[in-house]
């Protein structure tokens, strides 16, 4: 794939791919003639930004682009496998830090639609729950082509506090282990919502049996 135009990238990452709503792609790409760059580059941007967003509607209709709960291990395992980038989270319902996690996914969620973020519910993921040695929730792991290259135990690695972190600070995290195609997060955007309600910081356990 060609490198993307900065301009082009800038105006892609404004939007947020709703599975639900149309973006006016007529005017953004009519965003690109304010630019005074000569015609022959700003046509070549109006074009690569048509081609994305073109993939990013295919992407989307393939369930890129929403934070999905997968409730079947194999299901689980054939989309890593089929999937260039993948995001997992491996969760409790009843865990208020997995709650926290699922926040900071959701806010990742609709800007890195090139990636697939999913989550499982331990309970019905017996065997990849023993196959991945899965001991302390949340787990998060980051698979390129059905392999994982990172893993997220709890919030270690993320923030400057025990319990605090951003999305930003995730999305940095997927960044290096490769699962991103680049940041988009701005300061220390968060979701309108959280999948999950918090849990009180007394009942959070990380360690389950």
């Amino acid at each position: 794939m060609a490198p993307l135009d900065s301009t082009v990238a800038q105006v892609l990452d404004s939007q947020i791919l709703s599975p639900n709503e149309d973006i006016d792609e007529d005017a953004l790409l009519d965003s690109l003639d304010d630019d005074s760059t000569l015609n022959a580059f700003r046509e070549q941007r109006r074009q690569q930004l048509h081609s994305e967003f073109a993939r990013a509607k295919n992407l989307r209709n393939q369930e890129h682009g929403t934070y999905t709960e997968i409730r079947d291990e194999k299901a689980l395992m054939e989309i890593t496998t089929n999937t260039k980038w993948c995001v997992v989270h491996f969760f409790k319902p009843d865990f208020g830090r997995c709650g926290i996690m699922d926040g900071k996914i959701e806010a990742l969620t609709p800007k890195h639609f090139d990636t697939r973020f999913l989550g499982i519910n331990v309970e019905n993921a017996p065997f990849l729950v023993t196959k991945l040695k899965i001991q302390v929730l949340p787990c998060v792991l980051a698979f390129v082509d059905g392999v994982s290259k990172d893993r997220i135990v709890g919030f270690e690695g993320l923030g400057y506090g025990e319990d605090t972190f951003s999305a930003k600070d995730l999305e940095a995290r997927l960044l290096r282990a490769g699962v991103l195609a680049r940041e988009k997060v701005l300061g220390n955007e968060v979701p309108n919502t959280a999948r999950r309600q918090k849990a009180k910081s007394e009942e959070d356990n990380d360690d389950w049996d």
